[in-house]
């Protein structure tokens, strides 16, 4: 059964920063290695499920023309929207995925330590809606702790390979630690250079 809504809700409830994104240089470590990941310097359209308190956000933002943000918890929405306010072109919902699954499409879809909370039938479910609204040149990204977490009913393993499986699109980027896996799927495999013409 995926981890529901009230789990999330108490982390937020007396704290405004349950990881402690901020804090710690693991996550802005791994922040910046999730943004040097990104084979294109600007998208038109990000998608960011499962937002917390909007850090990463923040730094996707700067790279997309339309930023769109969601999360289960509505302290983390507020704490999102607060974070964003510089960034007219950014929204945040509160959304429960895979149900509530936004309309529109998308060049790059953010799947930041967010896929462990759903078992496996509501994972396949989030990986259908995310290939319906990927773009014809879009890319999947995802990242996660590879320890096991109380209550996940997935692995970060378990994830990414079904990511993987489900997508079937190339594997473009990869960076795996003792930590975290970090992966980039694309529906167009050029690859940097190539674009550039130095290939």
């Amino acid at each position: 059964m995926s981890v529901a809504t009230p789990y999330f809700d108490q982390l937020f409830a007396d704290n405004d920063d349950p990881w402690a994104f901020r804090q710690r240089w693991y996550e802005r470590r791994k922040r910046a290695l999730t943004l040097a990941m990104l084979t294109r310097p600007r998208y038109a359209s990000i998608f960011e499920p499962g937002c917390a308190n909007g850090e990463l956000s923040a730094e996707l933002a700067p790279r997309c023309d339309r930023l769109l943000c969601c999360d289960t918890a509505s302290a983390a929405v507020a704490l999102a929207r607060g974070r964003l306010l510089g960034f007219a072109h950014a929204q945040v919902q509160q959304s429960r995925l895979p149900e509530q699954w936004p309309q529109g499409q998308f060049e790059l879809i953010v799947l930041s330590e967010l896929c462990y909370y759903l078992d496996a039938d509501d994972l396949g479910a989030l990986i259908d809606r995310a290939l319906t609204s990927l773009a014809p040149n879009g890319q999947v990204l995802a990242c996660h702790w590879r320890p096991p977490i109380d209550g996940c009913p997935q692995t970060a393993e378990q994830v990414h390979a079904l990511l993987h499986e489900r997508l079937a699109m190339p594997l473009v980027a990869r960076h795996h630690e003792h930590d975290f896996l970090l992966d980039l799927w694309s529906r167009d495999a050029t690859s940097v250079a190539t674009l550039e013409g130095l290939r």
